[in-house]
């Protein structure tokens, strides 16, 4: 009886499961992603507290742990109130010109960059390469250097306080014409000949071939185009003086700089707007990511 309850305690050892070791290099990982995770939200956290309180408390004490009862009141003041003369620059009219903006934004950048980067990459013109790089070049001029002629030309053509002045001049990529150089020079060869063989002309080999080839491309370029013009300030300021063509960013702003007489500035509704503004751009981000890092790594750059 010894010798078979030895040799079933045996058994029984050899067949436990191992315990399985701790890779404190994964912890150590984990932990750092937690941290800084929790550092990022922090900001958000700090804007949730102050729009639940009276802006009277928020220029006394400024950020606290108190948690108010004023984010009701401070969100349909966000959303529908308006904060200037006209009662047109409501939150929801400033997220709709904020949404045009920023997906015209990214919808003209990708059509402008990809007809400029197929022109260079398979007409075969004789300056191509000079003229690419041409076009690269101007990522050395950035708005703030152009701004005046762009807003002369604007206004010249009449198109101050439209979303056509918001979009129209900024919508010449370079970033977007590289990219998709970069990757239209990745398509076989073969595939161009096939088309010919088939007989498709440059514009049905761009529609029906290039295109569907990069969506996941044009995906990883919307979100990089969408979160560009979505957060335009400077821009939407000089092209837009009517309340009602106010962009959410360019709202935020002047809320906050409402200090004339006895008025007081309206922290709770302006970091509610900000909170807001935040939502669109994460949740693009969140909605294309495995588009996006698909079109970053999976063509030959």
């Amino acid at each position: 009886m010894s010798d078979i309850s030895a040799d079933t305690l045996a058994t029984d050892r050899s067949s436990a499961p191992p315990k399985r070791r701790i890779k404190w290099s994964t912890v150590v990982d984990h932990s750092v992603l937690i941290v800084g995770s929790l550092f990022m939200l922090l900001p958000l956290v700090v804007l949730i507290q102050m729009s639940s309180v009276p802006d009277v408390e928020v220029i006394k004490t400024g950020p606290s742990l108190q948690i108010g009862d004023q984010l009701d009141d401070n969100f349909n003041k966000a959303m529908f109130q308006a904060s200037g003369f006209s009662g047109e620059n409501t939150g929801t009219s400033m997220l709709i010109n904020s949404f045009i903006l920023g997906i015209g934004f990214a919808v003209g950048k990708i059509i402008i960059g990809m007809m400029a980067a197929y022109a260079i990459v398979y007409f075969r013109l004789r300056f191509a390469t000079l003229a690419f790089w041409i076009i690269f070049t101007t990522l050395l001029l950035p708005l703030e250097v152009r701004i005046l002629p762009s807003y002369e030309v604007v206004q010249s053509l009449g198109m101050l306080n439209t979303y056509q002045g918001l979009i129209v001049p900024l919508i010449a990529s370079a970033t977007a014409t590289f990219f998709f150089r970069q990757f239209f020079r990745s398509v076989p060869e073969e595939l161009v000949e096939a088309a010919r063989i088939d007989g498709a002309g440059p514009v049905k080999f761009f529609i029906d071939i290039l295109v569907p080839l990069s969506q996941t491309m044009i995906a990883a370029m919307f979100i990089i185009m969408f979160v560009f013009g979505w957060n335009q300030y400077l821009w939407p300021t000089m092209i837009t003086t009517d309340e009602d063509m106010f962009t959410l960013v360019r709202g935020i702003k002047q809320i906050t700089q409402d200090l004339e007489g006895t008025n007081i500035p309206e922290y709770g509704r302006a970091n509610l707007l900000a909170i807001i503004a935040i939502i669109p751009p994460v949740f693009v981000v969140i909605f294309f990511q495995s588009w996006f890092v698909k079109g970053l790594t999976e063509s030959d750059k």
